[in-house]
């Protein structure tokens, strides 16, 4: 996969009246036949007033912080492959390029084994109808664990529609916008110097304030190194050290898991829409609780979370 670094790129901003130069990282992915891409297209259309990401036919752009700058992302996606882009607002270093071809691969999804999961289950009583409606189903992921981890905060026990509302407050809040027009993802240096005032204005409840900031802190001192953790993901490490925060729960973590690292053996039976939609596809006319649902997805590990994943896409507005 060629991967190309331009820097001679510059426009003005009106705005801010200064020079900007931009650099332009980018490389073309070969995508497997029947890759899902209007899943991923999707998953980014979740707001729409996209004001961090932008859906345009085929191609998704994305603001988003690199290396405490703002930039651009954008997947072009073409008959088997998709043309990747990062427009950064600075100069791009040589390292950056492994780092970002790293990132978009993770972003679709092409790091999970998904073809032995549904090798092994397409016949299954159960699941096999939801592997022959989705065949080659992928988690999209967001473009950092930070970002996973903010909405699994933003999240918990809300709508995803008033949870995407927040999500657009807080990137708002933040206040870094690249020279295209789409505000940027905050990573945790922006999050660290909000005010607990700010965050509470963005409508995060006062518990899901201190949490997020308590997160950021922790990363910016090192004491939580999720990017460390990108290549080789230490589940066991990264959920204590998760857990010993007040207001992480094992939702949290194992959605985090699942959209900041790839991980798919997270039980994700504490969320409502993989048990209502169980509770659909097993033909019950009773709720199905935490505890039958945690032993259900059991017997699918190491794919537990790739099953809810299924589960989401039985309705796709109701998932995560």
């Amino acid at each position: 996969m060629p991967c190309y670094l331009n820097p001679d790129l510059r426009h003005q901003d009106a705005n801010r009246d200064l020079c900007i130069v931009n650099t332009a990282l980018t490389c073309q992915i070969k995508l497997p036949p029947g890759f899902r891409r209007d899943d991923v297209l999707a998953f980014h259309r979740r707001d729409v007033q996209q004001v961090a990401e932008r859906v345009e036919e085929h191609v998704l752009h994305k603001g988003l912080v690199w290396n405490r700058g703002p930039a651009c992302l954008s997947f072009r996606f073409d008959d088997g492959a998709v043309t990747v882009e990062l427009s950064i607002e600075g100069m791009a270093t040589d390292d950056g390029r492994e780092k970002f071809e790293n990132m978009a691969r993770r972003m679709l999804g092409l790091t999970q084994g998904v073809e032995e999961f549904e090798q092994r289950y397409r016949a299954h009583r159960q699941i096999g109808s939801l592997i022959g409606r989705n065949t080659g189903l992928r988690v999209p992921m967001t473009a950092t664990p930070f970002e996973a981890l903010c909405w699994a905060i933003t999240g918990q026990q809300i709508s995803v529609s008033a949870a995407v509302s927040v999500r657009r407050r807080l990137i708002q809040a933040a206040g870094l916008r690249h020279s295209s027009g789409l505000w940027c993802f905050p990573d945790s240096a922006r999050i660290t110097v909000m005010s607990q005032e700010a965050l509470r204005q963005t409508g995060l409840s006062k518990t899901k304030a201190q949490t997020l900031a308590e997160l950021s802190a922790r990363i910016e001192t090192g004491s939580l190194p999720l990017d460390d953790w990108l290549d080789s993901p230490k589940e066991d490490e990264i959920r204590e050290r998760l857990l010993n925060i007040r207001g992480v729960g094992p939702w949290t973590v194992n959605y985090a898991l699942l959209r900041g690292f790839g991980w798919l053996d997270g039980s994700l039976h504490g969320d409502v829409a993989v048990r209502r939609n169980l509770q659909v596809l097993l033909g019950r006319a009773d709720k199905v609780g935490e505890n039958e649902a945690k032993q259900w997805l059991a017997g699918f590990s190491p794919w537990r979370a790739l099953v809810a994943a299924h589960l989401w896409a039985m309705k796709k507005t109701e998932g995560y």
